[in-house]
């Protein structure tokens, strides 16, 4: 079966480049463009990993995780934050929050196909 990743991405081109990144490597992506639609849709039908970017209209990421891992249905689920700010406390952050892994932007192809692939084995072996 087809793994489902959800990104959640306000930027135009990083939509476009990491839709076709991901779509070439075999995953099933849905796009949202700001957090709220993002947190709605992670809970209505869960992906099997969710690119969460920080800066996000109505719920920036950072609350959108904090709502996700409140959920029953959504505590577990794969996150991996995205941002174009990387600073330690960003960082910090985002794993206080429950993120499962951090990607500064600009990122390299191959550490998101790692991140995903990364992910997704560790939630069958659960």
């Amino acid at each position: 079966m087809t793994k489902r990743v959800l990104l959640a991405e306000d930027e135009p081109n990083i939509v476009e480049s990491l839709t076709f990144l991901l779509e070439r490597a075999g995953f099933a992506v849905t796009v949202e463009t700001n957090g709220r639609k993002a947190l709605n849709a992670a809970l209505d039908d869960q992906p099997d990993v969710l690119f969460l970017d920080v800066m996000l209209p109505e719920l920036d990421g950072y609350e959108v995780l904090r709502q996700l891992r409140a959920d029953r249905r959504t505590e577990k689920l794969p996150v991996v934050m995205l941002t174009a700010k990387g600073q330690r406390e960003d960082r910090e952050t985002a794993l206080a929050c429950g993120a499962d892994l951090f990607i500064k932007k600009p990122f390299a192809n191959s550490e998101i196909i790692a991140a995903v692939k990364q992910l997704i084995n560790e939630g069958s072996d659960a």
